[in-house]
């Protein structure tokens, strides 16, 4: 089920809503087009693995090989401010390949319904790389004081939806 509501509307971490196109299924991640006036940015998802979560890797043209790797998870109630909520280390790894250690930052805007956490990693392309050849991606968020938050996404059909949201950002540079 794909959900066409703001979350996949929403650029990261802002809450304007950018109007989806294009979409297209595979496996379990979805890739599509958002679009407001003339700012585009294409998307790869997965919001199978959770009801209220959704993976997303994002293509901006002019900036293609650069994309931003985010999760954003739905809060239920409108946020009053924007802020960065917390920075905290975070661990991501694709079934037993490298362990990504980087800053996940943990974002609100207000007027949105959830919160986003970006993520800031030295070896994004090689992440990127083990997810189109992966099976599950894990992610770990240390909150200090061994409070830890984990979350793991299937990477079924990603190799196919990260492949069209790059090739599309390309086409439209």
């Amino acid at each position: 089920m794909l959900l066409l509501g703001s979350p996949l509307a929403s650029p990261p971490a802002q809450a304007t809503s950018f109007n989806t196109g294009d979409i297209e299924q595979h496996g379990n991640w979805h890739s599509l087009t958002l679009s407001l006036g003339n700012e585009r940015h294409f998307r790869a998802l997965e919001q199978h693995s959770y009801s209220d979560s959704i993976l997303s890797l994002n293509y901006t043209p002019g900036v293609c090989d650069l994309p931003w790797l985010e999760v954003r998870v739905e809060l239920d109630e409108n946020q009053a401010e924007s802020r960065v909520a917390n920075l905290v280390p975070g661990d991501l790894r694709v079934d037993h390949d490298t362990i990504h250690n980087g800053m996940a930052e943990f974002i609100t805007q207000r007027g949105d319904s959830g919160f986003y956490v970006n993520f800031y990693l030295d070896e994004q392309a090689l992440l990127v790389d083990e997810m189109r050849n992966g099976e599950t991606l894990r992610l770990r968020f240390d909150r200090g004081e061994e409070d830890y938050w984990f979350m793991s996404f299937d990477l079924n059909g990603a190799d196919e939806a990260i492949s069209r949201a790059e090739r599309s950002c390309r086409d439209a540079d």
